[in-house]
This record gives C-alpha cells, structure tokens and sequence, in this order.
C-alpha cells in the first residue's frame, strides 16, 4: 500500500516539465522557482507551524539554497528546454551519479549488481541522448546534470541530519529560504531584465493560473508533504520503487500535453534505463524478502 501511495509524489514530480511548457512557457525559471517554493512552504508552515532552532538556521539555509532554490531553478530551465519524457526519463539516473560520487569522494564501493545496472544505464543514456539520433538542448542537459549534483549533495546532507532536526521543520522551512532566496534573485533578475516579467504578467491568464496551482499545491505541497512522510514509514528502497511513476508520467504528460512521440527504437531505450534504475532495489528487495522467510 505504501508504494502506491509513493506513486503520488513521483508522479506528480513527473508532470512537472509539461505541464510548465504546456501552461506557463516563456515565463523565466526563477520565477518559476520562487512561485512553486516560498507559497508552498508557506502553505505548509500554516498547516504545522515550526521554527528552527537557533543552531538549525545553518544547515536550513545550506538545504533552501541546494535543494530548492538552486534545484528549482535547475528543473524549470529543463522544463522549457527539453522534452518531457527525456527530462523524466534523464532524471532517473541519479542513483548511478550517486554510486560514483561516494565511490570517489566517501571511498564507498558498489556492489556489484550496482556496478551492472549502473554500466547499463548509462550505456542506454548514451544511445538516447546520442545527438546523432535525437537534437537536445546543451543548456538543458547541463541544468540535468546540474540538478541531479544538488539531489546527491542536498540527500547527503538531510541524511546527516539524522533525527537532531524535526522532518516537518526540515520540510517547511527549506522551501521557505529556498523560496526567500529565488525571490531575491528574481527581483535582481527583473530589473536587468523586465520584459520578460512584464510579458508574463500582461499575458496572465487562466491556463497560466492552473499551471501554477498545478505546480505549487499538488507538486510541491502534497508532493513533498508525501515524500518526507512516507519517509518515516518505509524504506528508501521501497520508496525507489514508487519513483517508477516519475518517468512514465513525464513520458505520457508529454505525449497527452505536448504531443511529443519518439520512435520505437527510443521509447525502448527509455524502458531499458526505468529497468535499469529499479534492478538493484528489486535484488535487494528479493533479498530481503528471503531472508525474512528463513528467519520464520
């Protein structure tokens, strides 16, 4: 039951760069950014209300700048830039970005059915995003690569946390100072560059308006609200496996929304990297359900 409920946020989180093409193309990241963070954390400080303690502000603000202020504006570029399916589909590879890193920096080696599925993956990557076969915006690749560094560093440093801060004032107040510091930045943005704000403000209509409540209460409120309290209740291996729902949502938003279509040859591919991603969490989960059965 918990993995279906893990599908909710993932799939939501999934929809997120066709519904912005779809409802609110041309409007700036930034903006974007500070829209989806800084009401939904304020939404969720009135459902709970917290506040960090005086030694907790530190590492708040670290987590508001990597995981939501930098992080937003990273997937919002993606959003207006490359197709949905590929931004999910690309986005699934951050558990072989996150083998390598703390196989270089924390002297952690995979194992080995980590090592074969990561190999794997990024042998499909390279097919699907072989520019040969299919033209891909260099700005949005490098904003994938980008974001899936801040979703390695943000989950190592909220890792470190332990137990000492309080999820929900985690949750909350990230979003807040995430917010707060992609308002600031737009701000500075607007006056070096108005028209694009002044466009998107004299173009406001109603498709924008369900874009950003789509964005705002149902991917970032709920989405996250979910996420971290799913957290406490199941495994993050278990989590992984609801995260199916990111890339297949991505590749069927884009084709109802944005009529996008690959060829037969790509959506395979696509279905090689899914595979790919859950192989080991589906070992270690076959694993662990034996191992539960000798024990009885």
């Amino acid at each position: 039951m918990n993995i279906l409920l893990a599908m909710i946020p993932a799939f939501f989180w999934g929809t997120t760069y066709a519904v912005t093409q779809y409802t609110l193309e041309g409007w700036s990241p930034l903006l974007l950014g500070a829209l989806r963070a800084l009401p939904a954390g304020l939404l969720l400080l009135a459902i709970k209300p917290s506040l960090p303690k005086r030694d907790e502000w530190p590492i708040i603000f670290s987590l508001g700048l990597i995981n939501i202020a930098t992080f937003f504006g990273l997937i919002f570029v993606m959003a207006l830039t490359l197709p949905s399916a590929i931004s999910g589909v690309g986005m699934i590879s951050v558990p072989v970005f996150a083998m390598l890193f703390h196989w270089v920096v924390k002297k952690q080696r995979p194992h080995l059915i980590q090592a074969i599925a990561g190999a794997g993956l990024i042998a499909l990557a390279w097919m699907l995003f072989n520019p040969s076969q299919i033209s891909l915006n260099p700005i949005g690749l490098g904003a994938m690569l980008a974001a899936i560094f801040c979703i390695i560093i943000g989950s190592s440093i909220t890792k470190s946390l332990g137990n000492r801060v309080h999820w929900w004032t985690v949750l909350t107040w990230q979003l807040i100072m995430g917010g707060v510091i992609l308002s600031v930045v737009t701000m500075i943005h607007a006056l070096i560059d108005p028209q694009t704000y002044v466009n998107s403000l004299m173009n406001f209509d109603r498709r924008n308006l369900l874009g950003l409540l789509w964005v705002i209460c149902l991917n970032t409120a709920l989405g996250y609200g979910m996420y971290v309290w799913l957290l406490q209740r199941m495994s993050v291996v278990d989590f992984t496996f609801g995260g199916i729902a990111n890339p297949i949502a991505g590749i069927t938003a884009g084709m109802v929304l944005l009529g996008e279509s690959f060829t037969i040859t790509q959506y395979s591919l696509m279905f090689g990297m899914i595979v790919m991603s859950l192989l080991p969490q589906v070992i270690a989960s076959i694993k662990q359900t034996r191992s539960q059965t000798k024990a009885l």
